[in-house]
């Protein structure tokens, strides 16, 4: 792997864990576009290092703040979130790794996105703010963010779309989902380090490691400021087309044998 492609790999990390598109199955096109799909799991866990770095700055005075009371309701509201996907995950892990691993249902997972972020930004905009959350709607959230463990279904565009349908103002789901990224991408992090320790590492470069991670925090930054602003006035329909697009490109490229 060249520098230049650990560059774009960390841009594409950073960029899609947040945008609502997919971060799995963009790094899943990324890596066939350049002939890496055995790129290995030590990129991936420096990769999704680089995305929680850019998270924890953005929310720093929530960690602290969950720091100094663990068992505030902050605390609860993420752990009850983030239950459903550690269940989902303990129990169909090898599924999901295999799915992952072929590539073969990422077209419709792409379509599958895209329908409920439209159907989200339809609804009526809700009014519940940060401080409104209740424990039943992280456990909705929770849910939803669970089925993201399919590699082109995207989990801020899920625990996103989750939050408007429980009548979420959109930048509070925007920001309850960063928020719940957090424990669920450091969990990922530690399973892939548990599959390192098993002597599952690949051969790449410290400079390429390192300009991946970097490229993935900044980007991963910019795009989690972003999208919180852009939710305050825009539409999710425009993320909505584009998983649209990739998604019925990807199908016709299967079904030609092309990809």
């Amino acid at each position: 792997m060249s520098k230049l492609e650990a560059f774009i790999l960390g841009i594409i990390q950073g960029l899609t864990e947040f945008l609502p598109i997919s971060s799995t199955g963009h790094l899943y096109l990324g890596r066939h576009l350049f002939g890496l799909d055995d790129a290995g799991i030590f990129l991936d866990t420096m990769l999704h290092v680089g995305t929680l770095l850019a998270v924890l700055v953005v929310y720093k005075n929530e960690i602290f703040q969950i720091l100094k009371n663990p068992f505030g309701k902050l605390s609860m509201l993420l752990i009850i979130g983030t239950t459903p996907a550690v269940i989902v995950g303990f129990l169909f892990s090898d599924l999901f790794d295999s799915i992952s691993k072929t590539g073969i249902t990422i077209g419709w997972e792409f379509l599958i996105t895209g329908l409920i972020l439209w159907f989200a930004d339809s609804i009526k905009n809700g009014r519940k703010k940060m401080e409104s959350i209740s424990y039943g709607d992280a456990l909705f959230i929770g849910t939803f963010q669970a089925a993201a463990i399919f590699p082109a279904i995207s989990r801020s565009g899920l625990t996103i779309a989750s939050g408007l349908f429980r009548k979420l103002d959109r930048e509070t789901a925007a920001y309850f989902s960063f928020l719940l990224s957090i424990p669920a991408i450091a969990g990922g992090i530690v399973l892939q380090f548990a599959e390192m320790a098993a002597g599952h590492v690949e051969a790449i470069s410290l400079e390429s490691l390192f300009i991946a991670t970097l490229a993935s925090a900044l980007f991963g930054y910019m795009a989690v400021v972003y999208m919180i602003n852009f939710l305050k006035r825009k539409s999710l329909k425009i993320f909505a087309v584009y998983v649209w697009i990739l998604g019925f490109s990807i199908l016709i490229l299967q079904m030609t044998g092309t990809f």
